[in-house]
């Protein structure tokens, strides 16, 4: 299964994914290529460490959004990979129908709460404000309506009494690298069997 990455931050959910597959447990998932609309995002530094394309992507015109010739760029080079699997890690901008349609029940996103709880910007964040006693992550398919689509697999994590959103949150990356992993695999496994 080939998969490829879309991140704007650290990539740190994109190497737990690389190192699943050095290490052998990324199911028969390839990474074949990461992509980022940040031309300084750490999740670029990945690409020569794991012997895999990643490259900025001029996301223009719009600054939250793919849309317009931006997302033709994006349509256009993560298309040129033949995916069968595309992981928004951390992607910051809102992909449209057009990009879904190219791509059509191909695109999975990773959330910091238990969706449909706390969608949207800052989940961890607020979670922590509204004081539930749990949280966690979710991974799910992308719908044109943010954070609302099919939900694959969640990961709960407990909100401590002692806990600050630091804390809270280092808890949560750590369960999202767990989970995005086994999805990923299971879903490789899924598709090979299809085929």
């Amino acid at each position: 299964m080939r998969v490829v990455i879309l991140g704007s931050g650290r990539g740190s959910n994109a190497e737990a994914l690389c190192l699943a597959r050095q290490a052998g447990r990324l199911g028969r998932a390839e990474i074949v290529a990461i992509f980022s609309d940040r031309a300084d995002a750490g999740i670029l530094a990945l690409g020569p460490r794991f012997g895999i394309e990643a490259r900025y992507l001029d996301p223009a015109p719009f600054k939250t959004k793919l849309e317009g010739a931006g997302e033709q760029r994006y349509i256009d080079a993560v298309g040129a990979c033949a995916p069968d699997l595309v992981v928004l890690a951390g992607f910051m901008r809102v992909v449209k129908p057009g990009f879904l349609a190219a791509f059509a029940g191909k695109v999975i996103n990773l959330h910091p709460s238990l969706l449909p709880s706390f969608p949207g910007l800052d989940g961890i964040g607020q979670a922590f404000r509204h004081g539930v006693k749990f949280t966690g992550c979710t991974v799910h398919h992308v719908s044109p309506e943010v954070d609302a689509g099919r939900i694959i697999d969640q990961a709960a994590v407990r909100i401590e009494d002692n806990d600050t959103q630091e804390t809270l949150a280092a808890r949560i990356h750590a369960a999202e690298h767990r989970l995005l992993v086994e999805v990923v695999a299971r879903l490789s496994l899924a598709v090979r069997v299809a085929d």
